[in-house]
């Protein structure tokens, strides 16, 4: 058995590899207007710069999680992080849109690659209730971390220095996490390709799931309209034949006893809902604030971090606790409640709000958010056979990004259709409406919770309903 200090060494580089993804997910955001200006970038291409990372990362998620699962999650999450760096070295030496977006694209490839294996590595090394439940904790705390200081980072190296280093500054992170990967991380050799190599599954699932996140990430310059219901269509068609495939196959890619649980796919149903209404809540919030109340980047980077630390305090010090004591579910719906308060509080933001009094509150509510995550997580994760626990992990990180995608997509557009005209009243209302809609979601969340999520029997009451160990996963009940 692995000592305390290996395992959380472990846990730390885990940690790092995922973090310096988000975090440079929220640098770029921060730094594309002075990439348009450095490079003359369209706004076509300048969509582009986000989208062909989230395209790439999003298609490849479940196929990067099985393939952790082949050939060792230790050599997927290090040869992640390698194409992660090497391709942000060529995004900050960029001189052309298009070697950008190339690099982009590959960068894209490298964060999936990290990303999916992840959870699975944690979920495998710490097989013990509590244990994995505050391991999982201190993911949550990291990726929270990421989103909120990269928007700070972001701007102040944009200023400092210029937009390039808002990639050159992953060579040395990227650097010294995969050295402390390969001294810290178990080997693990994988069940081989004979186990799964489904090449007609992995081709349908990442040419199905590329088309679904391009099909939401296109409707900001198309609309919700024919085309874009169209490429939806052939997204459905793909993952259906996916299906198709897994459920014939003789070597399937994505076993589909990984989702009897009803727990496993319960939570990823959540997630999609849940997502769709939090991530969206980070870009609507930085534009009501930009656009409304004046803020420039820094200023909205530093206005958000309240937030940050709200959700940092609660899933680090704060979430595994309560799991243990209450159960996941419980958790889970409290955390969603608090973040639902903080979603009603943004329908009554006036045009000329104040940061104490009608931000700060909703910024401290968020702090939901650190109790949401753990607990879905840990439910997502739940019955994962060590064998399953890539494709698993990629299963939810996959759901993640087509969650949080469809949420901005379809609230902005709900924002745009609400909004008459460029006044700051006008702006506002539509914010408002885009926001009412988030709460819809949430509630939805809750509902979904429970009516879906089942609480798990335990010896003691403490651990009922905590994230179970590495059992077989149980078929739902009739």
């Amino acid at each position: 058995m692995e000592s305390v200090r290996s395992r959380a060494l472990a846990l730390a580089v885990l940690c790092a590899g995922p973090l310096m993804i988000i975090l440079d997910g929220s640098i770029v955001t921060v730094a594309l207007p002075a990439m348009q200006r450095g490079l003359g970038l369209g706004d076509a291409g300048l969509t582009w710069v986000v989208n062909g990372y989230v395209i790439a990362f999003g298609g490849l998620l479940l196929l990067a999680g099985r393939l952790g699962d082949l050939l060792g999650r230790r050599a997927v999450f290090v040869t992640g992080i390698a194409v992660f760096t090497i391709a942000s070295a060529v995004c900050g030496a960029a001189t052309t849109p298009a070697a950008l977006i190339a690099a982009r694209f590959v960068q894209g490839v490298g964060g999936a690659l990290t990303s999916a294996v992840a959870l699975g590595m944690i979920t495998t090394l710490f097989s013990e209730a509590a244990a994995r439940t505050r391991a999982l904790s201190a993911f949550a705390f990291t990726g929270a971390v990421g989103a909120s200081l990269g928007q700070v980072l972001g701007g102040v190296l944009t200023d400092a220095l210029n937009w390039h280093w808002i990639f050159l500054i992953n060579l040395p992170l990227g650097l010294v996490t995969a050295v402390a990967a390969l001294r810290c991380l178990p080997s693990d050799r994988g069940v081989g390709l004979a186990a799964g190599a489904d090449v007609l599954g992995g081709l349908l699932v990442t040419a199905g799931s590329m088309l679904a996140v391009y099909t939401i990430v296109q409707t900001e310059q198309h609309g919700w309209g024919a085309r874009t219901l169209a490429l939806g269509a052939g997204a459905l068609a793909l993952l259906a034949g996916f299906v198709v495939r897994q459920a014939t196959a003789a070597v399937p890619l994505m076993p589909l006893r990984v989702l009897r649980d009803r727990n496993v796919w319960g939570a990823n149903l959540i997630q999609l809902v849940v997502l769709a209404a939090l991530f969206s809540f980070q870009v609507m919030v930085a534009l009501y604030m930009q656009n409304v109340l004046r803020y420039n980047a820094s200023e909205t980077g530093l206005a958000m971090l309240p937030a940050a630390v709200a959700i940092a305090v609660v899933s680090l010090f704060v979430a595994a606790r309560l799991i243990d004591r209450f159960g996941a579910r419980t958790v889970l719906v409290t955390g969603l409640v608090l973040l639902l308060a903080a979603r009603l509080l943004l329908t009554r933001v006036p045009v000329d709000g104040h940061f104490a009094t009608d931000l700060l509150p909703l910024m401290l509510l968020s702090g939901g958010f650190g109790l949401v995550m753990p607990s879905l997580t840990g439910l997502g994760m739940s019955g994962a056979k060590p064998e399953d626990a890539g494709v698993v992990s990629g299963v939810f990180n996959t759901t993640q990004q087509i969650g949080a995608a469809l949420g901005v997509a379809a609230l902005a557009a709900v924002a745009a259709a609400n909004t008459d005209g460029p006044s700051r009243e006008a702006l506002t209302q539509g914010y408002h409406v885009a926001f009412w809609v988030g709460a819809g979601l949430l509630t939805a969340g809750i509902v979904l919770s429970l009516a879906v999520l089942r609480r798990i029997p335990s010896a003691s009451p403490a651990d009922a309903d905590a994230t179970p160990t590495a059992a077989p996963a149980q078929l739902p009940s009739a």
